[in-house]
This record gives C-alpha cells, structure tokens and sequence, in this order.
C-alpha cells in the first residue's frame, strides 16, 4: 500500500501553500517579535500572498541557547512573545510609558533584553488581574489549564534558586514533598501570580490573533517536539513519566546518530520517556499535550517522527552521539489513544533522514503526510524521492527547513556536479535559485508546499536561523519592517495560483 492510502489519525490536507517564519522573527517595537500588530499584518500579508498556511516553531517559553526545541514546558507559551502596546490599549499595564519600555525595531532578536521586558511586563500585569474586572476571567484561565499550577510554581522556584535547574533545587524540593510545596506556594505567591499573568495574557493575544487568522483564512501550522527539556516543569512534575535514576537524573539521554547534519550525530541531552508508564494509563499526558496544541493550531508537525518507532539512546556522559544505540518506541498505542481522545488530528510526520521500512509503514499506517526537502534532492539520483518531479501528493514540501541554510546559502557550497543535475531537474531559470525551488515545489504534486521567508526574500546564509550542533548563535535572524513587499506578495500569489494553491 502506497503512502497516503490508509487514513488513520491524520486527514487529507487540500491542495496549499504557506510560509515558514517562527514569531519571534517579526519585526516590532520589541527586543523580539511579538503577537501584536506585527504578527496580524504578517497574518495580512499572507492572505494578500495567496497562502494558506503560517508555519513556525514551538510556542514553549525557551530555555538553553534561546531554542524553541528547548522549553520550560511543553504545555505554557513563551512570555517573550506577549506584546506590550496589546496589554497597554487593554489598560491592563498600569504606569508603565509603554513608548519608553520598548524601542525601535532591531535588526536581530536580543533574548536578553525581551526577557528583562517580559518581567516588567509580569509585575504591572498581576497588579491588573488582581482586580475585579479580570480576576474571574483569570481563575477561570487557571481552572482550563491544569498544567498552570505546576508551571507557574516551577519558574518561581528557579527564580527564588538564582535560576538554577530543578536538580540543583533542595532536595525537598526536587521530590516534591508536599510541605516543601505547599510552603513554596505560600512564600512564593506573588512570583506564581506574575508567571500566570503572563501565560493567561499570552494565551489571551495568541486567540485574537488566531481569530484573525480564521477570518483571513490563514491556518496556523504549529510544531510538537518529540522530547522536552531535563529542566522543565514536565520532568519536575511528572518524573515517572521519564528515565530518571532514584536521584531523578537521566540514565541516558537522546539524540540522533551520525547523519548529513553532523559526523559525530547530535547529542540532544533531553530524557527519554519511560514507555511503559505512559503506556499504562492510556497515554494521559500526551493525551493533554496533543490537545493543548491542537486547540491553538490548525496543523501540527511531529517533530523527529522516527522517535516514535526507535530512539537513540546515548549513555550519560557520552562524548558525543556516536556511542548511542537504537530502542524502541511507543508506536501505533500512542496515536490511537490521541485518536480516541481528540479525534482525527492534523498531524505531519517529521520524517526526515535515514529512517527505514518500519517508520515509513506507521506514518503510512496513520495516514499522515511526512516532509520532503528539496534541498537534499541534487545528489545525482533521478529517483530520489525529493526531486520535485517525483514527489507524492501526500507530504509536506520545503525548499528548506528552519535548520537548513537559506537556498542561495546552500547554492553558494553547493559542488559543481550537483549543480548542474540540479540545472537538468529544474529546467528554465528564473535567475534567483530560491525562487526556482519555490516554483518547483509550488508546481509538484505535493498537497502543501511551505517556503521559509527567507527563501521567498531571497536571502543568503546572513539570513540562516539555525546550524543544527552549534550551540550558541542560533534563532536571531529577524524580519525587517517593509522586508516582505507588497511586489514579493503579489508575486508568491501569482505563481500560487498558477499552480493552483489558492483558494479565493
């Protein structure tokens, strides 16, 4: 059976196209982009372009090296993103010259400083939702979303601990004694207070800007990472759900062998699941994270979809990846429990790299779509599944992903036989190697095809947002006000409807 053929927990996306840009890459007032009036224009523009589809990365408040694949939590948004003129038109920023809190627009995210504004933000905000006027709509914020609770007594802790991770927490503390918690709620009440704000204000603005999205009839494409950090309040929380020692410390951590990205693999660092538990209670808190992130997104992408089949486990204190090994995982029980809980989702299977026979029959089995990459198409093989001309209708194509170099980046090292085969696969030019993957990924028969900004601007590798294994760096590269033209939109919308992607 071919893939595509058997539906399972995915349904069949119509024929569309969309645009890759994570939210803190929107140019604003802010030290980083924000869901304010930059996020609905960019919304505006999308509809202008013809495109059906917003894509980014995960929502989470971020933790090491700024990455959004490595969260404080895999339920909460990131408070980075709230935006400040938002809160001050809705009077809930008591004092605060808003004018004065932010600034022009930076060239590039600074997490520094959109953190420091973050926490001002939280402190004028909690005086406000203490008041009347919201305090219902805050509590009743809190009763939908059990996972606050343990959130927003995590991050008060690290910050009562100078920011130190959970396991360097008093002992008490890391195993959650209950007197230990309950005196850390007492004694901790008005930071808890100030970290709910700042989640009830995100969840707030991510719904209008998700209304807007509905009207302009733009779908929001989110992103599930398959792990979460060791320094979250998931682990913190839920230790039995993870390989954890009798010290609650990782037996080993995952990652990914060797592979085009890196020779020496990647070595990740997040705990591994403990399958059989989440197995025995019908897979509860996948359950709650799939329905979380369904209930704010259109589409989800399931990030390093293999995991679910095989993971790679590397031993603590490996050097690097190389010294992992293969176990396996959940497999298809998962995806009928969120099948049974949340009905079909709108899933897609990150399935990129050396996967195997066995991945492919479960995301077949499912009926999900996986991904293609244009840019590992050129290597000389006609057959290669990711030339445009050979893709099924069933996947998700990409000139590149956020962890690929822009295409003319990639153009520029690319060796001279791979170029011309390239030339050969993709016949006339049109000058600009960005925009000629962009029309042969919007002209194959790929159901959806995503372009990252970057592409559809033309960029070079100034423009790259992530080098997968450099640890530092990474995620900074922002939009410019006026970047993505009125010209550069009507041209996308051209050469989308010509290939029939647009739907009005």
């Amino acid at each position: 059976m071919s893939e595509g053929e058997r539906g399972g927990a995915s349904r069949r996306f119509p024929r569309a196209s969309g645009v890759l840009l994570h939210p803190t890459a929107l140019p604003g007032p802010q030290p980083c982009g924000d869901l304010g009036d930059a996020a609905h224009a960019f919304v505006d523009q999308l509809a202008t372009a013809g495109q059906a589809l917003w894509q980014f990365l995960p929502l989470g408040p971020t933790g090491f090296g700024d990455s959004p694949y490595q969260s404080y939590s895999a339920f909460a948004g990131n408070p980075l993103l709230v935006s400040a003129r938002r809160l001050h038109e809705a009077r809930l920023l008591p004092g605060l010259d808003v004018e004065v809190a932010t600034r022009p627009d930076a060239p590039a995210a600074d997490f520094a400083a959109a953190l420091h504004l973050a926490r001002e933000l939280a402190s004028r905000l909690a005086e406000s939702l203490a008041a009347p006027a919201f305090r219902d709509e805050f509590e009743a914020f809190r009763q939908a979303n059990p996972w606050l609770d343990d959130f927003t007594l995590f991050m008060a802790l690290r910050e009562s601990h100078g920011e130190r991770p959970w396991l360097e927490w008093p002992e008490s503390l890391r195993r959650r004694e209950p007197a230990a918690l309950a005196e850390a709620r007492r004694s901790l009440a008005e930071p808890i207070r100030r970290h709910g704000a700042m989640q009830w204000a995100f969840a707030r603005q991510w719904g209008e800007l998700r209304e807007h999205a509905r009207a302009r009839g733009v779908e929001l494409f989110g992103d599930a990472p398959i792990f979460v950090a060791l320094d979250s309040a998931d682990v913190w929380a839920h230790p039995q759900l993870f390989a954890l020692d009798h010290e609650r410390r990782p037996t080993a951590v995952a990652g990914v062998p060797p592979d085009y990205f890196s020779a020496t693999g990647q070595l990740w660092g997040n705990p591994l699941y403990r399958w059989g538990y989440h197995a025995a209670d019908d897979f509860a808190w996948w359950r709650a994270r799939l329905g979380r992130l369904a209930a704010i997104v259109d589409r989800v992408r399931l990030d390093h979809f293999i995991g679910f089949v095989r993971h790679w486990e590397i031993p603590v204190g490996a050097a690097d990846a190389r010294e992992g090994q293969w176990r396996d995982g959940p497999g298809e029980p998962l995806f009928r429990a969120l099948e049974r809980e949340l009905g079909r989702l709108p899933l897609v299977a990150e399935d990129l790299g050396e996967t195997g026979p066995d991945v492919e029959a479960l995301r077949d089995r499912l009926g999900l779509p996986g991904m293609r990459v244009l840019q590992f198409a050129f290597g000389g093989d006609t057959g290669h599944p990711f030339l445009p001309r050979n893709l099924v209708e069933h996947c998700v194509a990409y000139p590149g992903t956020h962890d690929n170099d822009t295409t003319r980046g990639w153009w520029a090292t690319l060796p001279d036989s791979e170029r011309r085969f390239a030339r050969e696969q993709l016949g006339e030019s049109t000058g600009d190697i960005a925009w000629d993957l962009i029309l042969a990924g919007l002209g194959s028969r790929a159901d959806t095809f995503v372009a990252p900004i970057q592409d559809v601007l033309s960029l070079g590798t100034e423009a790259r947002f992530n080098t997968p294994g450099r640890p530092s760096g990474n995620w900074t590269w922002r939009l410019s006000v006026g970047q993505f033209t009125a010209e550069i939109a009507s041209r996308l919308r051209e050469a989308s409807a010509a290939a029939g992607r647009v739907r009005n």
